[in-house]
């Protein structure tokens, strides 16, 4: 076995199983892993310098096959069922062992990498990848070590073991099909084989940041983007996927933190990843100036096509997937703040799109509205955005990534609760969605419109101003805003029927509550009492 590259003198493969690798490549530069997949035949570069690749079967994450060994120490810990589900922990050495074996006489890449800006929270990583480009990701996506930091690293708190072209046998591995990614927190390794969509990587580590940072330090892990305005007042952005999270945080006036990952300790807000995992669909340089300048050479494109006869990416072209990615270092953006962390919060923004036209464009929440509103995590799908979908349908995930949430939502919500109160932060929740009427009926809210509440949120104007509340919901909505007209701040009075509003907003509620029924029975009574209203009484 050969090792070859810059680690610590004592640091060898051999420490975590792979005893009979061909070669060892340890913390190979990004323009030598891009080289080195060019030479594989595993991908090409754009007309921008950024390497693409194909990820195969796989073009996003595979839920149902994500595990976590069920022990001693996750058995009373970990939130069971269709999210976190149980494997052995004698399952797990056996098919262990295996991928160490498929990997006899292959080549290996290894990275020495950590999470976690602050460095009072630092974990170091250290990722085993069959392919150069699944290196060059965790290069990108996870913070990078100095060659002195390298040189002294001879183990790492967790490691990371990608084997895509390794299919499990469900029949003898205990796995629910030839793909897999499990957790194992006592022996801290991720394991990952029968797929090379290198997300899996990436989210492996947010998992496992979700379990340790609550519950050892305190910290709340947050799945969200962030920045910090010329006044040091860092803002928060939670969203999910069509609400606006990337646009909004991205702008040029205030400094990226990071887009993605983030911890809330005692002193600070601070990114866990030293990188932008972005999807690109539809990417033009006029609606995400930053994204798509991010994307030259270092920086790494996944499942995309190209215009014909050309090395130019068609953006528009999901022929692959609708899920088409670029992976980049965050010092990629040009106002990206480094390192990535920043002082505690002074806004935090819920960011919606309801295609039902009930939220307002922006409400205030109090401490036990915030908690409600992060375990809900609500927003709305019309029609045409996925298969099926004719109508708008509502979409909750818990705390903004229930798929990365080894605990249970009210462990990260009262922790939520708890520096709201401590820090005095605003919380407010923003509907990017319609207004007027439902989609089909009402328009999408302005963007202009949405971009001055937020600017009124965070210098200040919004308390400055009277407050009225929305029915059902209890929602405290601002008057006048700053170049909004005031119309249409209050919902209902954008909407020409009142009473097929009122209706609408009872139904909503309903779903709220439906959906809250699955956490209740764990939610402390100022949780509880934010639920809308008349749902509650029906």
């Amino acid at each position: 076995m050969n090792e070859f590259g810059l680690k610590a003198k004592e640091a060898t493969v051999a420490d975590i199983g792979l005893k009979h690798v061909a070669d060892a490549y340890w913390n190979l530069s990004a323009a030598e892993l891009v080289e080195e997949t060019i030479i594989r035949g595993e991908g090409i570069l754009t007309d921008t310098g950024a390497l693409a690749v194909d990820t195969g079967k796989f073009t996003g994450r595979s839920p149902k096959d994500k595990f976590i060994v069920y022990d001693d120490i996750t058995a009373n810990t970990v939130w069971w069922g269709d999210i976190n589900i149980k494997f052995s922990p004698e399952d797990f050495d056996r098919l262990y062992d295996r991928v160490c074996a498929y990997l006899q006489g292959k080549t290996v890449y290894v990275r020495d990498a950590y999470a976690c800006a602050d460095p009072q929270y630092r974990m170091n990583i250290r990722v085993v990848t069959e392919s150069p480009w699944q290196n060059l990701f965790a290069n990108n996506l996870f913070l990078r070590p100095s060659k002195e930091e390298i040189l002294k690293t001879k183990k790492a708190e967790w490691t990371i073991v990608a084997a895509p072209g390794f299919l499990a046998n469900p029949a003898t591995d205990g796995t629910r099909q030839e793909n897999f990614a499990i957790l194992n927190f006592t022996k801290k390794i991720i394991l990952i084989g029968g797929t090379a969509y290198t997300g899996e990587i990436k989210k492996g580590i947010f998992s496992v940041l979700n379990y340790v940072m609550p519950q050892d330090k305190k910290v709340l892990s947050m799945h969200c983007s962030a920045n910090i305005g010329k006044n040091n007042d860092t803002a928060i952005f939670f969203g999910l996927s069509g609400t606006g999270k990337t646009t909004l945080s991205a702008d040029p006036d205030r400094g990226l933190i990071g887009d993605d990952e983030h911890g809330w300790s005692e002193q600070s807000v601070f990114n866990f990843e030293g990188g932008c995992y972005a999807k690109c669909v539809n990417l033009t340089k006029e609606k995400e100036p930053q994204i798509f300048d991010a994307i030259k050479f270092g920086a790494l494109v996944e499942n995309i096509e190209f215009y014909v006869g050309t090395t130019t990416v068609d953006y528009e072209n999901i022929t692959k997937t609708e899920n088409t990615r670029c992976a980049y270092p965050v010092h990629h953006i040009a106002n990206a703040v480094e390192p990535s962390m920043a002082g505690i919060p002074k806004n935090i923004f819920f960011l919606t799109a309801d295609a039902f036209g009930v939220i307002p464009p922006i409400s205030k929440l109090d401490s036990g509205q915030a908690m409600y509103h992060f375990i809900s995590g609500y927003t709305a799908k019309v029609a045409g955005t996925e298969v099926g979908i004719t109508e708008p349908a509502t979409t909750f995930s818990a705390c903004f990534g229930k798929a990365f949430l080894p605990l249970h939502p009210t462990r990260y919500a009262e922790l939520l609760g708890e520096k709201l109160k401590k820090n005095k932060v605003n919380v407010w929740l923003v509907n990017t969605g319609w207004s007027g009427g439902p989609y089909g009926i009402g328009s999408r809210i302005k963007l202009s419109y949405t971009r001055a509440l937020i600017t009124a949120a965070l210098n200040g104007d919004l308390s400055k101003v009277e407050y009225e509340q929305l029915p059902v919901f209890g929602l405290a909505m601002p008057k006048s805003c700053p170049n909004v007209p005031s119309e249409i701040l209050n919902p209902r009075n954008t909407w020409a029927d009142k009473n097929a509003y009122d209706a609408k907003a009872a139904t909503l509620a309903a779903a709220f509550v439906k959906n809250f029924a699955q956490y209740a029975e764990y939610a402390n009574e100022e949780i509880l009492s934010a639920a809308p209203k008349i749902a509650v009484d029906a």
